[in-house]
């Protein structure tokens, strides 16, 4: 069933006609050299965006000048202008500030890495890290854009976000195999995010690195709708399944704090 049409749907219309192509194009190769770290030919990147390898190389060689990436032998990653860029923007980010504390104090009863993400651009964005205390880590850093389907943080953003037209995401995004137990139908996504809003969390279960599991928590903003996914990583060495109702405690605790201090009064949004 089609949704009807939103306000924001009718804004986003409007602006289209102002689109510059090949900005926005610049914007795509941007995006997608951000879900590799080895990097990019130009020609890979023509062909997954589906633009003339001589456009694709006009993009590169303006990027590159203007320092928004750089050509490491044939390939391009992102540029070093990146990093004060996003500096710059997760500094001026209030969640990410209101959530440090909450962190800290998350990893210290937990003892394993926690972190805070937002949705960004269908996937979720980590913006902010709390390392563990052990020498054996495993997490990403902030910055680092997550996949929804097997990931903690991600799947709380499909749950909530994206529960009402999951079937019209699952057709437009390649849900990617990255271990055996990576869920990949719509059948198996649909049931996990029933479960995750059931239980009011999501688990990875070594669905995005082997050897790794993840719990998050969603976070509530003050008009009721979902703002940001807080959880936990480790190595399953530590988390094993029988810690599963202990971590997901903590972590429902921790992402009601940073709710209310976000405003949040304990409506949800549609409720």
């Amino acid at each position: 069933m089609k949704r009807p049409a939103s306000k924001n749907d009718d804004a986003a219309s409007s602006l289209e006609r102002y689109v510059i192509p090949n900005l926005r194009n610049a914007c795509d190769i941007l995006k997608l050299l951000g879900t590799s770290k080895e990097g990019f030919k130009v020609a890979d990147i023509a062909r997954a965006l589906g633009l003339p390898v001589t456009t694709t190389l006009r993009i590169m060689a303006t990027l590159q000048l203007e320092g928004f990436v750089r050509k490491v032998e044939s390939r391009f990653e992102l540029g070093p202008v990146l990093i004060h860029l996003g500096n710059a923007s997760l500094a001026g980010t209030e969640i990410r500030e209101a959530a440090l504390p909450v962190l800290q104090q998350l990893t210290q009863t937990t003892e394993e890495t926690s972190h805070l993400a937002i949705p960004c651009d269908n996937r979720a964005l980590i913006v902010a890290v709390q390392d563990s205390p052990h020498p054996l880590r495993a997490a990403s850093r902030p910055g680092y854009l997550a996949e929804l389907h097997c990931s903690s943080t991600g799947k709380i953003f499909l749950a909530f976000l994206h529960q009402a037209r999951l079937a019209e995401w699952f057709s437009r995004k390649e849900s990617t195999r990255r271990t055996p137990h990576t869920l990949t139908t719509f059948a198996e996504i649909k049931r996990e995010t029933e479960l995750t809003r059931k239980r009011g969390y999501s688990l990875d279960n070594e669905e995005y690195h082997p050897g790794v599991r993840c719990l998050a928590a969603p976070v509530f903003g003050s008009d009721g709708h979902v703002v940001a996914a807080l959880g936990i990583t480790a190595a399953t060495v530590r988390f094993s399944k029988e810690r599963i109702p202990e971590f997901a405690a903590k972590v429902t605790t921790a992402a009601a704090e940073l709710a209310r201090s976000l405003g949040y009064t304990g409506a949800a949004a549609g409720d």
